[in-house]
């Protein structure tokens, strides 16, 4: 088994099924889609030949918001409060937080996205260039923001400008196509206008994404208009933060004009519904009206201490169920606009590629289990997908063409684990010999 991961080289997917028809995958030596159809294997000479039969292949998903290392505190600190959920908890325990910490969580992390199905990320906090080095090994693509917080200080911003100014240059620096940087200003309440200003014209100069959280609370929209007599969305207009490059976090409290805004900047909205219904915002992301006025609407889970998983599979249920919910429409987010969300619209925000199944696309796919319970009867792929099953029926995914879990086996995993487990302790004791 052990060879399938360290080979390089072309692969064929052979007899899987996509849309209903039974097909095989070539991939060349790039780890680029060369080929799909009855008589794709006769295009390569594959060095690699994978099983596809009792497998469904579907692109690899891709979520839009994470704190990847917060893994390290699942449930560390549940059914609290926001504000004292991060005041009395979240954030004394991050102050101690090391950069071999951040490594082992991020690891932690990839294993929990691979092993569901997820092949690329979007990912804002601390010491990240150590979370590069775990992406890496790990073999996935992830795009990586320092978490930027100047609270209105001079002598903080200056700190925050340098901080991501470095983190830029090292990813720069590591020229891995996998692994990108973008400019990541907390929000409207923790980061200054003149720093707002600061990460727009950055992020332009270096041709780089924004990563921001937007309107996650009823409050945070009440103290914009109360400080700045605008909301966060047009006040994040106004210092350059809302491109096509942006990646607006929750948005569960735009209004109309807001969500329009949104959809003529080009930005991305990621909805987060786990993490949003555990920490109570009281609104759902309003779907509707940003898919009306054209916003890529993408999917995210937030970090492990507000969710608590990384099953972007799961998350494309509670999406479709949330905003039915919440806007008492049963047609609202049907199971493929659910499962465009986690592939296609993730992949736009993150310019992955397509994330598609097409001939010319990096080959970044998922086989799917069809002898799985949650997909017993098979009706309809995309409605088991969604609806039925979690990422324990993902069973093989490649990245770029290389084999990252087969069968369920990812190399490295119990030591992982155990690392992630003993650095997570570490640094809940480290904090409470402190408090």
């Amino acid at each position: 088994m052990n060879e399938i991961f360290t080979a390089r080289g072309s692969v064929l997917i052979a007899g899987v099924t996509i849309d209903g028809s039974t097909v095989d995958i070539a991939l060349d030596e790039t780890g680029t889609i060369a080929a799909i159809g009855k008589d794709a294997r006769k295009t390569i000479d594959a060095d690699i030949v994978i099983d596809g039969s009792d497998r469904i292949a579907v692109p690899g998903l891709v979520n839009t918001h994470t704190h990847a290392a917060m893994s390290l505190l699942r449930g560390y600190a549940d059914d609290m409060i926001l504000q004292d959920w991060l005041s009395q908890k979240i954030w004394p325990l991050e102050a101690h937080l090391t950069g071999d910490d951040v490594y082992a969580g991020t690891r932690l992390a990839c294993l929990e996205m691979i092993k569901s199905g997820t092949v690329a990320f979007n990912d804002m906090y601390f010491f990240m260039d150590r979370a590069a080095a775990a992406v890496d090994e790990m073999g996935m693509r992830a795009t990586f923001a320092y978490g930027f917080i100047d609270l209105g200080m001079e002598e903080k911003r200056e700190a925050e400008i340098k901080a991501t100014e470095t983190l830029i240059a090292h990813i720069k620096s590591l020229n891995n196509p996998r692994i990108q940087a973008a400019v990541g200003p907390h929000s409207v309440y923790t980061v200054s206008p003149e720093a707002l200003s600061w990460c727009g014209d950055f992020a332009k100069e270096q041709n780089i994404g924004i990563h921001v959280h937007l309107s996650e609370t009823e409050k945070e929209v009440v103290d914009c208009v109360a400080q700045f007599g605008k909301r966060p969305a047009v006040l994040l207009d106004e210092y350059g933060c809302l491109t096509p490059r942006t990646v607006a976090a929750h948005c569960c409290w735009l209004d109309e004009a807001e969500c329009r805004l949104l959809g003529e900047r080009g930005v991305t909205a990621s909805h987060n519904p786990a993490s949003n219904m555990k920490l109570a915002v009281n609104r759902a992301m309003p779907y509707h009206w940003l898919k009306q006025y054209g916003a890529n609407i993408a999917l995210g889970t937030d970090g492990c201490s507000s969710n608590n998983n990384l099953d972007l599979m799961e998350e494309m249920k509670f999406a479709a169920l949330l905003q039915k919910f919440a806007w008492n429409s049963p047609t609202l987010l049907p199971a493929n606009e659910a499962l465009t969300m986690a592939t296609a619209a993730g992949a736009r925000a993150l310019g992955t590629g397509p994330g598609t199944l097409t001939v010319g696309a990096p080959a970044d796919i998922v086989l799917l289990d069809t002898r799985a319970v949650c997909n017993t009867p098979l009706f309809h792929a995309d409605s088991n997908a969604v609806y039925a099953c979690n990422g324990s029926a993902v069973m093989t995914v490649l990245c770029q063409g290389r084999i990252l879990m087969h069968e369920r086996e990812v190399p490295g995993e119990e030591e992982i684990v155990r690392e992630a487990g003993d650095a997570a302790l570490s640094l809940a004791d480290r904090a409470e010999e402190s408090s």
